[in-house]
């Protein structure tokens, strides 16, 4: 009897799910499945520079499980865009649980909400503030 796989920690799930070549109708085209933890997986690795173990810790799976995550992942996306074949993101046969995304700053409501507070307006003055520039 097979062990049942472990349940994968995502972060993301991506807005869009089907990437296609420009100019190529969707019915002539061979579909490539990436599934959702692959994409996690190089997600982390790639895009956020984790290594692979920090990047297994956030999934909640082994590091070995990530390096054959990022294999497959990397090989069927590679095999995509260079064959010019569409590609579909599914979950996969993986249970997926996602965990809370981090939190993004509040934008501020009500009478002062296009002002500055005073703390920031110094910050601002001496040059202490490099994304207000």
């Amino acid at each position: 009897m097979v062990r049942p796989r472990n349940g994968r920690w995502i972060g993301c799930k991506p807005l869009a799910t089907l990437y296609k070549p420009a100019g190529v109708p969707a019915t002539v085209l061979e579909i490539i499945s990436v599934d959702l933890d692959e994409l996690e997986a190089m997600r982390l690795v790639d895009g956020e520079d984790m290594q692979q173990s920090d990047a297994a810790a956030e999934m909640k799976i082994s590091r070995s499980t990530v390096g054959r995550l990022l294999e497959s992942g990397r090989k069927k996306i590679v095999k995509a865009l260079i064959n010019g074949h569409g590609l579909d993101i599914q979950e996969g046969d993986a249970p997926i649980n996602y965990h809370a995304l981090p939190r993004f700053r509040r934008q501020r409501r009500g009478r002062n909400a296009g002002q500055m507070g005073e703390q920031e307006e110094q910050n601002t003055e001496k040059g202490g503030d490099k994304d207000a520039r």
